[in-house]
């Protein structure tokens, strides 16, 4: 996929991206943070325990300021199980994502003033393109025809997230028989990396699925 550099939350905030309206939901928060989780996961620096998300080890990081972030909040928390930390303050991964992209050029943060009195901030898309790439590739990835098998843990993760939350990814696209058995052979893919994977996925559908289900269908991809 573009972008290979950027993180899977990364990748994702920018494919959830919405350029003609507000992409500062819960929806996308959750989105970015269970991007940040799987990426943790992957990297095996978060493990499953019995649906507990546990760091490995109490020292490792990753050197990305987002996901060591959430590492060390986790680190630093009570124990929760997958579904809780999709949701815990997940606007605070969200926020730290949305400055990264900022700071890398790929969002662009404009000052405005509500009321022509107060100061906010609105952030938008710079570089529109590398967005729109992101969610076309998606879309082939959860589409095409190349084998679950040979698609990156990466790639597949960020397609299934991207599905599972409704967002840079069609509706038909997962919908029938052929889509959901598209969707599964995808999260296979991921499992084999993050054995927690399966759990995320389910917690980014219990999280989103009532937001989903009130978005317009053009905000679902």
């Amino acid at each position: 996929m573009p972008n290979g550099s950027l993180s899977l939350p990364a990748r994702l905030c920018l494919l959830a991206w919405d350029p003609a309206g507000s992409t500062d939901s819960a929806r996308v928060q959750h989105l970015v943070r269970a991007g940040a989780l799987t990426e943790l996961a992957q990297r095996g620096l978060l493990t499953d325990d019995e649906g507990i998300a546990t760091p490995a080890d109490l020292d490792s990081g990753t050197g990305d300021a987002v996901l060591d972030g959430l590492l060390e909040l986790v680190r630093e928390s009570l124990p929760h199980r997958w579904r809780t930390w999709v949701r815990l303050h997940a606007r605070v991964t969200f926020d730290a994502v949305r400055e990264q992209l900022v700071a890398e050029g790929h969002l662009r943060a404009e000052k405005r003033r509500v009321l022509g009195v107060f100061p906010s901030v609105e952030y938008v898309l710079a570089r529109e393109a590398a967005a729109r790439a992101l969610r076309e590739e998606a879309r082939r990835v959860v589409e095409g025809p190349q084998p679950a098998g040979e698609v990156s843990e990466r790639d597949a993760a960020l397609a299934v997230l991207a599905a599972a939350a409704g967002l840079g990814v069609s509706g038909d696209s997962v919908s029938g028989v052929r889509g959901r058995e598209r969707i599964t052979e995808l999260t296979r893919r991921c499992v084999s990396a993050a054995p927690g994977m399966r759990r995320i996925v389910g917690e980014v559908w219990d999280a989103v699925s009532d937001e989903g289900a009130r978005a317009p269908a053009s905000a679902r991809g």
